[in-house]
């Protein structure tokens, strides 16, 4: 008798930081980072779905995918149309170390929360603990702004190439790939 095969938390989470990161990357060839006021409801809408789309790839096994495309792109609207902003392709324009922590964190976990509604919607029919994905949401990127948002900064500081800021915004969505891998896993079961 063959062994049953182990289901592989790390591989999903794997799978689910390298599809997010490759689709963040993938968006910037059509979306341009810069402030808050440069990124708009559109660009969001581009960059969501070059995002959304590939994780329903892995999630149309447990979730309807459609529905997980269209609600995130729903929540990444409605974030910029509140003026929180495309916050995953913007940048700050402070160079000040405390205001990025703090207003990174704020920023964050008001955006994560949205989405994480929003992504939720898809999610909890048939999902006992679906509930769960808006808080890891928030949390995700309530940490992973200011992290990356740091780090950029740095960048930034030492090469004086607006480089330094975009390399951080990628450690910020490496960081909420991960967070928010590891917990779809046990989220969805």
């Amino acid at each position: 008798m063959l062994p049953k095969p182990v289901k592989s938390e790390l591989g999903f989470t794997l799978l689910w930081t390298v599809t997010t990161v490759s689709g963040f990357l993938f968006s910037l060839l059509f979306i341009e980072i810069g402030e808050k006021a440069d990124v708009g409801i559109l660009q969001a809408a581009i960059g969501s779905f070059a995002i959304a789309l590939p994780q329903s790839l892995i999630l149309r096994i447990r979730i309807f995918s459609l529905m997980w495309v269209l609600s995130t792109v729903l929540g990444w609207v409605v974030i910029t149309a509140i003026s929180v902003g495309a916050m995953g392709w913007i940048v700050s324009t402070s160079q000040f170390f405390p205001f990025r922590v703090v207003y990174g964190s704020i920023y964050g976990a008001i955006g994560g929360f949205a989405i994480g509604f929003f992504q939720w919607l898809a999610i909890s029919q048939g999902v006992p603990l679906a509930w769960r994905w808006i808080l890891v949401s928030s949390l995700s990127w309530a940490i992973a702004i200011p992290v990356g948002s740091i780090v950029g900064m740095f960048l930034y500081f030492i090469s004086r190439l607006f480089l330094g800021e975009i390399v951080g915004l990628a450690i910020t969505w490496l960081l909420v790939a991960i967070i928010t891998g590891i917990n779809a896993d046990k989220i969805l079961g």
